[in-house]
Order: C-alpha cells, then sequence, then structure tokens
C-alpha cells in the first residue's frame, strides 16, 4: 500500500522554533513539576553498563533451562534484529545511531550497520564479525536471501546482493520506499523507530511479511519482488506457527495474532470486522525481579505494585518455538520481550472451542529475567541448533523520544543511562543438559538433498529448506517433493505442499488428496492452495471439491480457511455452501467473519438466501449491516422491501443489523430518490435518521462544515503525511483503529467533539479506560507534545476533516495557549479527568 506524503521539503520547511520552543516550555517548568519516583532511591539497585560476564549472573531463567553468550561487544553492538541465514551464520541489525542523547540529536547519522556472525570453531560462541552492509541510517530490517539479503532503513527497502561471494553487500536494488517514515536532520521525532517496516519473515505462504508494514513481497528470483496489498499488523516482531498464523503485538498487548491471513480481511470494505485478529493472552501481568522506577508511567500508584510496574509496558517481538531442542511441553508456546522490564514472558497456547487462548507458563515468574536495568531484550529466534537465541540491545535509553516523558527523562539523567552506547548481547538459552550442537549449513546441500529437510524436528529447517527450493525453482526435484506430500510426516507434507505452491509446480492431483488428510494443518494448507485452480480449467473441480468439505470438515481452524477459499470462487453456490456452513457450526467463534470478509457486493444476495430457506439465519445482522455501509441507494431500498415483506422476528433482526453502526451516519447518509413508505412504520425511526431524501429537513442544528481556507488546507495535508509516519501503526491508515489496541478516529466522539479535550489527549497522552462509539478499550498513548505545536495541530486538523468529518481545524496558536495554560502537567489524562473540561 502506498501511503500519499507531503513532500519532504515541506516537512522540513516547519519552524524548527516551533519544536524547540515546544520542548523547552514542556521541559522547563514542567521538569521542576516532575512527580517523585514511587521508588525509595534506597531500593534501586546500581545502573552501571556491566561486562557480558558480570550480566550473565543478573539472569533468573525457569527451572530446566540455562542461559549461555552466543555473542557480545565488539563482535555486535546496539543489535536488534537477528536472522540466521541458510550456512548457519547469524545476520544482525545494528542501530548503532539510536538516540546519542536524550533529545535524539544525531539520529540521521549514517551509522548503522547489517553484520554476520559465525562460529568458526563450533563451540557455541561467535568468534567472528563481518560488516556486510553499512552507512545506514537507523536501520530496522534483514533477511538473508538470495544471493545476499534484504535490507530496510526508513524509508528504503533494499535488496542487497553479494554477487562475488565476499561477505559484503555489492549494490542496493530498490525494492520499496515506503517502508516508514525517513530520519531528517532535526527532527527525530518524525521517525519514530517504533513504527516503520521491521521484522520481515518468509511465512509459510512463500510471501514475505513485516511487522508495521501494509505491504507483503514475493521473491522472483534475480532480485525481483511481487508486491501484494497486506495488513498493518504489530509494532515489533513478527512470527508464525505450524499453521502459518502469524503473531505480532504492541506495546501494551504482548501477543497479537491473525487467526487467518490477513489479506482475507481486505476484500470486503462493507465488514469492518472481518480479519480473526485475536488476543489469546488471558491478561498482561509481568514479574520482573528488579524495580521498575525506568518505565514512562512507573510515578503512577495504580501502574505499581511492589515497586514493580504490573503490566506490559513495552512488548515486543513475540516468538513460537518451534525448534527440537527444548522439551515437547515447549512447542508452539509463545514468548514475548519487555526490554523495559528486562524480562522475557513464556505463555502456553492451547485451542479451547476454536479459540486460541494464551495462559502464563508460570505463577508469578517469568521464563527469564534480570536485575540489570540495561538488560533490553528486543528481539528472538530459534537457531539451527534448536536453542532460543535472544537479541540483547543493552542500552540505558530505551524509550524514544517522540514519548519520552518528562519523568522518564529525569531519571534517565539522574542515573547517567544515556552512556555508555555501542554494546550489545546475543544470548543463547537452552535446556540445563544440552549439549553444543555444531551448526547446520543448508546453502552446501544440493536440491534433491533438502527435500527430506521439511520434514525435520526444527522448523528453522524446515522453514530454510523450503525457502532455499523455492528460491532455485529446481523442476528436478518435483517428483521427490509429491512423493513426500504422500510421506509419514505431517509437518513434512505440509512443508512439500507449499514448496510445490511456491515453484509454481501444484498439480489437482496432489491437491485433491491433501485434502483428505489425516492431519487438519496439511488439509488447511490444501484448502487454501487449491485457490491457484479458480482461475483455470480446473475450477470446476476445485468449487466441487470444497464445497463437499464443507458440509463434512470436523476442524474449526480448517473450517475457517474453506469459508475463507469459498469467499474466492465468488460463485453463487459456494456462497450458499457458506450459508450452509454457518449452520452447521453455529457456535464457531470466527466463521461468520471469515464469511463475510469474502461476499463482497453479494451481501444483499445472500442475504434474501438466508431469508428465504432459513439457512445460515446467523449470518442476517451482519449482511443487513454490510448493505448499510455499502450505501447504495437502491440495494438500501432493496433491503428496506425485504424488511418490509419479513415477519416480525426477522424484521427486528434484519433491521438491528442495518442500524449497528447508525453513529457513522450522522454526516454521511445515504440519499435515497425518495422516502420509502416503509419508514412510517413504527420502529424505523432509527434507519430513518441514516437516509436522506429529496425535502427532508435537515436536523436541528445541523450546520454544513465550512471550506478550509488554504493555509488550513495545506495544513491538512501535512497532518496527512505526518498521520502516516506517526499515527497510522496503531490507529491504522483508515482510522479504523485496531481491536484491544487502538479505538478508532473515524466518526470518534473525541476526535470529532471539544478541541480542548482533543488537545490535552495529543500533548500529554491517555491513559486507563476510555469509551469511544460504545466501546471501552484501555490505553497506555504517550505524549506527542514534543512534536511541537504546528505538526500536532496538522495532524489534528487532518483527523477532524477526513473520512467526511466536518469539525473546525485546529490552529497552532489554539494548541499553544493549551499548552501553555497546562505548562506545569506532566502527568497523561484519564477519561474521567478528560470529561471535566468543556
Amino acid at each position: 500500500m502506498n501511503f500519499t506524503r507531503a513532500p519532504l521539503s515541506r516537512i522540513l520547511a516547519l519552524p524548527f522554533l516551533f519544536f524547540v520552543s515546544s520542548v523547552c516550555a514542556q521541559n522547563g517548568d514542567a521538569m521542576a513539576n516532575v512527580p517523585p519516583s514511587l521508588v525509595p532511591a534506597e531500593l534501586v539497585p546500581p545502573t552501571r553498563a556491566l561486562s557480558a560476564d558480570e550480566e550473565l549472573k543478573t539472569f533468573q531463567v525457569a527451572p530446566g533451562y540455562r542461559v549461555e553468550l552466543a555473542a557480545c561487544e565488539p563482535l555486535v553492538g546496539d543489535p536488534i534484529f537477528a536472522q540466521f541465514g541458510p550456512d548457519g551464520r547469524l545476520w544482525v541489525v545494528e542501530m548503532l545511531g539510536y538516540m546519542p542523547d536524550i533529545q535524539g540529536n544525531r539520529e540521521d547519522e549514517p551509522v548503522g550497520r547489517i553484520v554476520i556472525l559465525k562460529d568458526t570453531d563450533g563451540d557455541g560462541r561467535f568468534d567472528q564479525s563481518k560488516v556486510f552492509l553499512d552507512q545506514l541510517i537507523m536501520p530496522r530490517t534483514v533477511l538473508p536471501i538470495g544471493e545476499g539479503a534484504l535490507v530496510g532503513a526508513p524509508p528504503m527497502l533494499w535488496y542487497c546482493p553479494d554477487k562475488n561471494g565476499d561477505g559484503k553487500a555489492d549494490e542496493k536494488i530498490e525494492v520499496a520506499k515506503d517502508a516508514g517514515a525517513q530520519t531528517i536532520p532535526g527532527r527525530p521525532e518524525l521517525a519514530n523507530p517504533e513504527h516503520g517496516a521491521n521484522s520481515p519473515l518468509w511465512a509459510l505462504d512463500n510471501w514475505i511479511y513485516f511487522a508495521e508494514y501494509a505491504a507483503r513481497f514475493r521473491w522472483r528470483g534475480a532480485g525481483t519482488f511481487e508486491r501484494s496489498l497486506s495488513s498493518m499488523r504489530g509494532q515489533y516482531g513478527l512470527s508464525q506457527d505450524d499453521f502459518g498464523r502469524l503473531y505480532y503485538n504492541f506495546n501494551s498487548g504482548h501477543l497479537q495474532g491473525d487467526m487467518w491471513p490477513s489479506h482475507y480481511r481486505l476484500r470486503n470494505p462493507h465488514y469492518e470486522k472481518s480479519g480473526g485478529r485475536i488476543n489469546p493472552p488471558v491478561n498482561q501481568a509481568v514479574w520482573p525481579i528488579r524495580v521498575t522506577p525506568g518505565t514512562n508511567r512507573a510515578y503512577i500508584p495504580e501502574n505499581m505494585a511492589g515497586h514493580k510496574l504490573k503490566n506490559f509496558t513495552a512488548a515486543c517481538s513475540p516468538w513460537i518455538y518451534r525448534g527440537d531442542l527444548f522439551p515437547a511441553d515447549a512447542l508452539g508456546n509463545a514468548f514475548a520481550c519487555e526490554p523495559a522490564l528486562h524480562l522475557v514472558k513464556r505463555d502456553i497456547m492451547t485451542l479451547e472451542k476454536g479459540k486460541l487462548v494464551a495462559r502464563e507458563a508460570y505463577e508469578k515468574r517469568e521464563f527469564l529475567a534480570s536485575t540489570d536495568e540495561r538488560f533490553r531484550p528486543v528481539s528472538m529466534t530459534t537457531g539451527p541448533d534448536g536453542a532460543l537465541y535472544v537479541i540483547d540491545f543493552y542500552r540505558g535509553i530505551i524509550q524514544h523520544r517522540i514519548s519520552l516523558s518528562p519523568y522518564l527523562e529525569k531519571y534517565i539523567q539522574e542515573h547517567d543511562l544515556v552512556n555508555p552506547r555501542g554494546l550489545g548481547r546475543i544470548w543463547r538459552i537452552v535446556p540445563e543438559n544440552a549439549r553444543t550442537r555444531p551448526a547446520a549449513n543448508l546453502a552446501k546441500l544440493g536440491n534433491a538433498e533438502l527435500v527430506p529437510i521439511l520434514a525435520h524436528a526444527n522448523s528453522w529447517h524446515r522453514e530454510t529448506a523450503q525457502r532455499l527450493l523455492v528460491e532455485r525453482a529446481d523442476a528436478g526435484v518435483v517428483s521427490a517433493l509429491e512423493a513426500l506430500t504422500r510421506g509419514d510426516v505431517a509437518l513434512g507434507r505440509m512443508h512439500a505442499l507449499w514448496t510445490l505452491d511456491g515453484m509454481g509446480k501444484t498439480t489437482w492431483p496432489v491437491i485433491e488428496a491433501a485434502l483428505a488428510d489425516v492431519d487438519a494443518r496439511v488439509r488447511n494448507s490444501a484448502v487454501r492452495i487449491a485457490e491457484v485452480f479458480l482461475a483455470g480449467k480446473g475450477r470446476a473441480a476445485a468449487v466441487t471439491s470444497l464445497i463437499a468439505l464443507s458440509a463434512t470438515e470436523p476442524d474449526s481452524q480448517v473450517q475457517t480457511q474453506i469459508a475463507l477459499t469459498l469467499g474466492e470462487c465468488q460463485d453463487p453456490a459456494a456462497d450458499l455452501a457458506m450459508a450452509a456452513m454457518a449452520s452447521r457450526v453455529p457456535d464457531h467463534p470466527y466463521l461468520t467473519e471469515a464469511i463475510l470478509s469474502g461476499v463482497n457486493g453479494r451481501e444483499l444476495e445472500l442475504l434474501e438466501h438466508c431469508l428465504a430457506t432459513g439457512s445460515g439465519k446467523a449470518l442476517i445482522p451482519s449482511l443487513a449491516g454490510c448493505v448499510a455501509s455499502e450505501r447504495n441507494p437502491a440495494r438500501v431500498s432493496r433491503l428496506l422491501a425485504l424488511a418490509e415483506k419479513a415477519g416480525a422476528t426477522p424484521r427486528k433482526t434484519l433491521l438491528a443489523g442495518f442500524t449497528a453502526n447508525a453513529a457513522d451516519f450522522t454526516r454521511r447518509k445515504v440519499k435515497l430518490e425518495a422516502k420509502p413508505a416503509f419508514l412510517d412504520t413504527p420502529g424505523t425511526e432509527k434507519v430513518a435518521d441514516m437516509l436522506s431524501w429529496p425535502g427532508k429537513p435537515a436536523p436541528a442544528g445541523f450546520k454544513p462544515p465550512r471550506p478550509l481556507t488554504a493555509d488550513e488546507q495545506s495544513r491538512f495535508e501535512m497532518g496527512k503525511a505526518l498521520y502516516s509516519g506517526i499515527c497510522a501503526g496503531c490507529h491504522q491508515p483508515s482510522g479504523s483503529g485496531l481491536d484491544g489496541i487502538a479505538p478508532p478516529l473515524i466518526d470518534s466522539e473525541w476526535v470529532n467533539g471539544s478541541p480542548e479535550r482533543l488537545s490535552r489527549i495529543v500533548l500529554h497522552g491517555v491513559r486507563g479506560y476510555i469509551t469511544v462509539k460504545k466501546r471501552r478499550y484501555q490505553l497506555d498513548m504517550p505524549p506527542l507534545g514534543a512534536l511541537g505545536d504546528e505538526p500536532l495541530a496538522a495532524i489534528l486538523t487532518y483527523l477532524r476533516r477526513e473520512w467526511e468529518h466536518g469539525s473546525d481545524p485546529i490552529s497552532p496558536d489554539f494548541l499553544k495557549a493549551v499548552r501553555e495554560k497546562e505548562a506545569r502537567r506532566t502527568d497523561s489524562w484519564t477519561e474521567q479527568e478528560l470529561l471535566k473540561i468543556p
């Protein structure tokens, strides 16, 4: 997805004085009024930087495991992400330019690097470091691929081949130039490193996905990539499970996921709930072993328990363990980093009544925790040896300037946490009795040798072998792959299917057999891969088989995929089969969403079928809501005619669905040619409020929005660019928000309501529970006051006029006045406080 941004020259033209003066105003009087720490000074352990050996002694790891040092400075510095290449070497992103000082000055300097670590003697500890690519500004990503690697340094994503095999990139080939906001001299706050494309993952389906990026890519050889629309997910970190489901998280929610591939959620703009986003954890509690005064909100009593933060505040990099070294009870477990609280959590994942649930593996303790203030676990990966590798940024400052509270700024200064920089560690976690395994080198294997590795017990081996086979595209191994689809190991059968798909060598007989496989993971993959036959001569056989399977499939996860794939058929018979599925498995937690995601433009026809036959009755409210969201006058009139003829009970159900999002029609009504007579029926008043027709009087007090002035329009355009780089990661480019994380902005009463309240929210942040469009959210939105009055006014003007909003814009002078009025405030706002403000 390409986001429209204002020219950099316009952003650079923002008066620097605004930024300097506003920050000084915020940090002048405000710093004198910073709330005191809730942790007595005598309870705060030393915060000096430790050597790697000293840091190792600070760890508390779960029983049955031990921590080993895999690498440290000077081999590696400021590491934020790492992936193993097929030869067993570790590719590491070094963000050496992050926060050189407390103001974030000099972040635009090209000091970032990609280095490759190698264990030359096989003792399990890296002893060689080679720079693959340097002179990067705040790099985020690396993915070994082809002859080199995919490298990201916002806003650029490059393919960097090493054609002569000397371990260094020979060139940078542009793949994309919208992978985050560019770091601009003097304006580090515009390129918040919490956002921007990161953590590339070659997934089971052979697409490369990212966290914080609404695009995916597919390798097409010779440094070329196919690009496709994806969904914005997470803040930092991405992983997958054996079904190919993607997992990510947000700073206050340590494990989120896609119950099904995210591209399906983009199919139906009329159904805003589609997507199957999941929130498996039962809670967000954390159990640090060190007092935690050094966090943004540690001065708020309700956030603390025993001088320690109670819940996640900087969650990142969830990782699903699927290696072959940990005990069997760890397979499929989710691990998540919490760098602000110096720990790694472990959750046990289970499927309960069709829903994934995550529960803490330990009671009031974590899988890994440290008493070292500078232990900053920011990323994890499974190695060729099956160990869990933890990337330790090892920094005093972990919070970026964009969201640094005055309280934390003072704490950093008092405890001398700015320096040293350039340190970093990579830790390996293994079972207590584990022996060192030599690193595997799959790169040297022939294609025929790689095929059986698709059934390996370690996910790194399976996935690397699949990637290499897809990259090499050797038709000579097709027969071996087809044989493996009938092999004894279910995961081998599944990876063989996806390898054939990635090579473009899938045949219908192979898929047809896999649709009857005894393992749900294999059937699930076969159903999805069957979509390649929907556009060719095999369409009839594929549709027939999928419809037949929809009537018998027992597994809830495969049922979801069948519904998603039937939606791709865009066939009336497939739609009717989905309605029948809805009746056959009425308690399925995601089936309605999966079905509705795939009937774009056909909702009314399916609704007519459900009303006429009684099949799929549970779909009726959502189908009616889709017709409303479509805002097509002819189809809305047809739906109202259906309601008029329906019996009392189905009519009530239908109209309830139609009016479910009535608030979104306050300004954007459906324009009919004439008033339907049906609207004179009692009980249709809410429907009538969503519609307009010639001669209908305007609501009392209604005033059309005034046109923006030239200056306001310029500010709107700038706000659009800033929103994409700063806000869209959580609130989404569409303004629709993220369930459980960020409330919607479109048609929000907070966006379109009091400018006094809205200004305070962005200046100081908001915390705790807040109600938006009748739904409650629990937030810890950071302050954006450091942006300055001009940029903030631009963002707020954009919010109040985008998405057909008609609210008055907000000027820099208005924000300046609010800032001055609240100059002594250092805390974020609660909903109760905001509601007291007119």
